[in-house]
């Protein structure tokens, strides 16, 4: 038995964000292009060097990106939309990030999630343009890696079959001309990689673990057929991930040396096809067994004999250890954690950890020898005090939870019923015009912010700062005529972090950071013990900012599924307790808005839908426990008083109906970058509660005009009736400066009074 271990990818943000830090320097233009093209080099190779250290037998490239790896793909093959001026030479780094965040007058790419992750990709657009290799980043990778580290690594590219599902811009009919154009390019990365000495080529095929369709798998099967007989000497891995392989008995027959299976969240079915198909005797067998998308210790000795079991059952020769995913959805280590509980830190495991898990499982099952090991018995140990932990044995929660009835999950009155007890009671304008929650994080915000997390200075005056800059932020509101207000979150790091710092059975990490998108990182909260309200979270700061407005003041709270799916969360209870446990909490804070008088409550879900599974025939039952738990938050405010929820990103054509049952009153949602596809869908199927569509893109730095606006607010007019009508941006605004913020919500307001204007003019 042949066994190596190896993972399909590994975080590229480094373990103090000097990914992040060089990225954002260049952007601001405080780094050459030269500097950074170097600085960038040298990150990746560290890291490099950094998993041969830790014992890692095969190595891979291609895992590192400047901002996006679909993105990377686009670019090398040339499909940029022809918007950006593209002539034709290499692609130069200006176009690269002008696709990923937009420029001057031009819009960026659409952004969306990965799978059921919370990391967003650039999506690529073809629109019929000819297609060429402008440079192949994997071969430069495989020789950076080759002569300046004497490594032989594994070059890793996203497939074709799954490049082109998450593409947008063809229907059935151009779809086989973009696949005819793009396996060519394919070939020359794979034939070129041969002929520079690579001995595998890992191929990410994760959009083989959707339902797939008879035409599907043909197609799947043509694409590996063609490029089996274009680079006959290419030896792939076919890495598949996030659940269970589809079509197994067809699909493991594909010509690739071997494939990958996930035996975390697709555990159950890759077993069960194992034991009904078996597996290629002629293949290598990548056993995906340790967890790239959670932060908890493995025990060592149940994934050895797990491990074991799969060989035994596969009867290969040969196979590969490794993670069930990349790991770039964990942080980089536990070394960094100072201040965690030391019971909870010892059963943690990070990007680093996971990867020693790695070489230790390896190890033992090919020595057939774990039982004396140490850290087996460590593993062991860590696990079960971590499910004795007192955080776990919350009595209060328990009793909550059991007094939960049917009826804590529905409004007293249908939306219908209550929207004119709204309107009377709120008497806002047409066409309200607000914005999603939070301002523009400054840096003497974060530096204030810091110096308090330091004892630099006292709570008084971190108190008296936060006071000021959200009675400043209400002032410029005021005068930019925004109808709704918000306090601006100035005291908020993060949407989950800030809520899970004020509840019970959380814990947070000094550096344990994840990217979102881009260069934007989040550090996720653990959720380790049962969720408790203690004391109220919001309610003192957005109380005093409306006693500073006649205007309303929207009290924000990030929803259950969002913290929920934002979290690394236990794993001794199903996410449905937790979620509940989340509700409940959430639940006791709306209670008190309600009561310090605040009439309009935004309740965030972005992540509602990313946490579905994969496959459609498997939404029923999270979407059932998911709504009712954003319902057991929100049911049980007065008929009066209107609940806000936001989403982006959520492909909202697809995901109308969960939305719908949620019952909120108003929904902002995004649309500047998809905003015809969601008209269509409109059309076809009709949205009757409260929407505001996101008029314009907070993830770019361009200030979009009023006639850009007004384009968009007409358009929706004609599927969506001024009664429900809102007009926001399409995301929060901590991410933007001030300047441009002031100019993009000026212009937005402009445009809603002179729909307001046009409407009355229509009346008259």
């Amino acid at each position: 038995m042949k066994l190596a271990s190896t993972a399909i990818g590994y975080p590229y943000i480094g373990g103090n964000r000097e990914w992040k830090r060089c990225v954002e320097s260049f952007w601001k233009g405080e780094k050459s292009e030269e500097a950074f093209i170097f600085e960038m080099k040298t990150i990746r190779l560290n890291h490099l060097k950094h998993q041969q250290s830790l014992g890692l037998d095969i190595l891979t490239v291609g895992d590192f990106t400047f901002y996006d790896r679909m993105l990377d793909l686009a670019t090398m093959f040339g499909l940029i939309p022809a918007r950006y001026k593209w002539t034709g030479e290499k692609v130069n780094l200006r176009t690269y990030y002008s696709m990923a965040r937009g420029v001057d007058d031009v819009v960026a790419s659409e952004m969306t999630k990965w799978f059921n992750t919370n990391y967003h990709y650039i999506v690529p657009e073809y629109e019929d343009q000819p297609l060429r290799l402008t440079q192949n980043y994997l071969l430069d990778y495989f020789l950076e890696a080759k002569f300046e580290l004497g490594l032989i690594t594994k070059p890793t590219i996203i497939g074709p079959y799954t490049f082109v599902q998450l593409s947008k811009g063809y229907d059935s009919i151009s779809k086989a001309s973009f696949i005819l154009r793009l396996l060519p390019l394919y070939v020359q990365v794979l034939q070129q990689l041969v002929d520079a000495g690579a001995q595998w080529i890992q191929v990410e095929e994760p959009a083989l673990v959707l339902s797939l369709a008879p035409e599907d798998i043909k197609l799947v099967q043509q694409i590996y057929k063609q490029l089996a007989e274009e680079v006959p000497a290419a030896k792939l891995m076919l890495q598949t991930y996030f659940e269970g392989l589809s079509a197994y008995e067809e699909l493991i027959q594909l010509p690739v040396a071997g494939v990958g299976l996930d035996f975390i969240h697709g555990a159950d079915q890759n077993m069960a096809s194992l034991r009904k198909y078996g597996f290629p005797q002629d293949k290598v067998l990548g056993i995906g067994i340790i967890n790239g998308r959670d932060i908890w210790r493995a025990s060592l000795a149940e994934k050895a004999m797990m491990t074991k079991a799969i060989l035994s059952l596969s009867g290969v020769q040969e196979a590969w250890v490794q993670s069930s995913c990349s790991l770039q959805h964990v942080p980089v280590t536990t070394k960094s954690e100072k201040t965690l509980d030391k019971t909870l830190l010892n059963a943690l495991s990070f990007a680093d950890e996971k990867v020693i898990e790695l070489t230790h499982i390896t190890s033992f099952v090919s020595d057939e020898n774990w039982s004396g090991s140490k850290s087996v018995s460590q593993s062991i140990v860590a696990i079960q005090a971590l499910e004795q932990h007192e955080a776990r044995k919350n009595p209060r929660v328990k009793e909550l939870l059991s007094q939960v009835r049917q009826e804590h999950f529905t409004r007293p009155m249908p939306f219908k019923e209550r929207q004119p007890l709204q309107q009377e009671a709120l008497q806002l304008p047409e066409f309200p015009t607000t914005t999603i929650g939070s301002f523009p994080q400054s840096e003497q915000v974060k530096r204030t912010r810091t110096a308090w997390r330091r004892s630099e200075i006292t709570d008084t005056e971190y108190a008296e700062f936060l006071k000021s800059e959200t009675a400043r932020w209400i002032q410029i509101q005021e005068e930019i005529g925004l109808d709704v207000l918000v306090h601006g979150e100035f005291e908020r790091t993060d949407m989950v972090e800030y809520f899970g710092e004020k509840l019970k059975g959380f814990a947070f990490t000094e550096k344990a950071w994840v990217v979102s998108y881009g260069s934007r990182c989040v550090k996720p909260p653990i959720i380790y013990g049962d969720v408790e309200w203690t004391s109220p979270m919001t309610v003192e700061e957005v109380a005093e900012a409306q006693e500073l407005t006649s205007k309303y003041v929207k009290g924000m709270l990030t929803g259950p599924v969002t913290i929920l799916n934002w979290s690394f969360v236990r794993d001794d209870l199903s996410r449905e307790q937790v979620a509940n446990q989340i509700a409940l909490a959430l639940k006791e804070e709306i209670q008190a808005l309600e009561s310090a008088g605040i009439a309009i409550i935004q309740v965030d879900e972005p992540a509602l839908r990313e946490g579905l599974p994969l496959r459609k025939e498997d939404w029923n039952e999270y979407l059932s426990w998911a709504v009712n738990a954003f319902k057991l938050a929100t049911s049980s405010v007065r008929n009066e008083t209107q609940i806000h929820t936001h989403m982006c990103y959520c492909e909202f054509n697809n995901f109308i109906e969960p939305i719908r049952a949620l019952d909120a009153d108003v929904i902002s949602i995004e649309t500047s970058r998809s905003h015809g596809e969601l008209i269509q869908s409109l059309k076809q199927n009709p949205y009757e509660l409260g929407i505001g569509l996101g008029v314009y893109d907070i993830h770019s730095p361009r200030i979009p005009s009023v006639e850009e606006i007004d384009t968009i607010l007409k358009d929706s007019l004609e599927i969506i009736s001024k009664e429900q009508f809102w007009v926001n941006p399409d995301c929060g605004l901590k991410t933007r400066n001030e300047n441009e913020t002031i100019a993009s919500l000026k212009n937005m307001v402009t445009a809603a009074r002179k729909l307001r204007q046009q409407q009355q003019q229509t009346v008259s």
